[in-house]
């Protein structure tokens, strides 16, 4: 009886290559290389040994393509991999196999490398160290990044613009404003923001939740940074100064608003409706709502409404009784820290408003302006 050649199957892989897979024709069998082929008949088929592994060796000379690593695909998604290690490991995220729990937190991984590296967030581990400045963090990956801190590496970059940054999902991000997209969004007002954090930080708003709070005084606040800033009023900490005068600051917005105010005159944000012009574009947006009459803070005892809410805050005072700036001279008090600036003229004698008609002079604005009326 004449014998049977050897069949070659084939299966895709990545690209537009192939990998050829082995079939003996003696049982069906599949293999991946023609040896192992060959020591499958050497034990199960012994007569046709010679005839099939020669067969065999033939038509692997005549096709004469090179064999490629096997691409894994997983069926649920699009994720491929060349290994079988890791697309079994993937497998397991679709299936929820997440074997590996904190017992400390409500966390759960597939790879026991994971939950090591979680654990150093409850022991406080971070054996990776700067040797510039006294940054720590856990992760390896961490510290490659933060270097580009020090080194002022910046490999990612905006097509459109000049923005640089450390991290590809800073890029991400920042495209979002040039796209408009705003992907995440509050379910209870119209916030709307391109990054998630945002929108966390923006629902203790309405929470009430303030976690950062200083063991000094009863500040409480939503943001970490805010907090670091507000420690720097005990500390006495000016890092921002002005290198045309001595003026010195917490705020780097502080020392922008006392550059365009004090030295450069710039008020680079204007009314599209009157001639006002303001230094900051939060002074613009409280400004249109002149224009448009909204008044979205109202007092819940009278019927005051008003366009800030730092408005709402000194009026609550009146209802309260507090008056929270007093004179360290006199019996004075008041709600608003102008007044108590402008009574404080009274006991320096301070009068900074001068008509240029006579030699009148006086402590408030609004006295001057009635004493020119005298001269009309």
């Amino acid at each position: 009886m004449k014998q049977k050649s050897v069949n070659i199957l084939t299966k895709k892989t990545s690209g537009a290559s192939t990998k050829y897979i082995f079939e003996c024709y003696g049982c069906s069998k599949k293999f991946s290389t023609k040896d192992i082929l060959a020591k499958h008949i050497s034990y199960s088929h012994k007569t046709q040994k010679n005839s099939v592994t020669t067969a065999v060796r033939t038509q692997v000379e005549q096709t004469s393509v090179p064999q490629l690593t096997e691409t894994f695909n997983c069926d649920i998604c699009e994720f491929k991999t060349t290994q079988k290690r890791r697309i079994l490991t993937h497998l397991k995220a679709h299936v929820a196999e997440q074997v590996y729990c904190c017992n400390n937190c409500d966390y759960k991984c597939i790879r026991k490398d994971n939950l090591q590296r979680h654990m150093k967030i409850h022991t406080g581990e971070k054996p990776f160290l700067c040797n510039i400045c006294e940054y720590q963090c856990i992760r390896k990956s961490d510290l490659q990044r933060h270097m580009k801190i020090h080194t002022g590496e910046k490999p990612f970059s905006c097509h459109i613009c000049k923005y640089q940054c450390i991290q590809k999902s800073s890029l991400q991000t920042h495209m979002k404003i040039h796209t408009g997209e705003k992907p995440f969004s509050c379910h209870i007002c119209k916030y709307q923001s391109n990054r998630k954090s945002n929108l966390q930080t923006h629902m203790k708003i309405h929470t009430g939740e303030k976690p950062f709070s200083c063991h000094i005084c009863k500040y409480q606040c939503i943001h970490k940074s805010s907090l670091q800033t507000h420690m720097k009023i005990h500390t006495g900490e000016k890092p921002f100064s002005c290198h045309i005068c001595k003026y010195q600051c917490i705020h780097k917005s502080s020392l922008q608003t006392h550059m365009m105010k004090i030295h450069t005159g710039e008020k680079p944000f204007s009314c599209h409706i009157c001639k006002y012009q303001c230094i900051r574009k939060s002074n613009l947006q409280t400004h249109m709502k002149i224009h448009t009459g909204e008044k979205p803070f109202s007092c819940n005892i009278c019927e005051y409404k008003c366009v800030e809410k730092s408005n709402l805050q000194r009026h609550m005072k009146i209802h309260t009784g507090e008056k929270p700036f007093s004179c360290n001279i006199c019996e004075y008090k008041c709600i608003r820290k102008s007044n108590l600036q402008k009574h404080m003229k009274i006991h320096t004698r301070e009068k900074p408003f001068s008509c240029y008609i006579c030699k009148y002079q006086c402590i408030r604005k609004s006295h001057l302006q009635r004493h020119m009326k005298t001269h009309t």
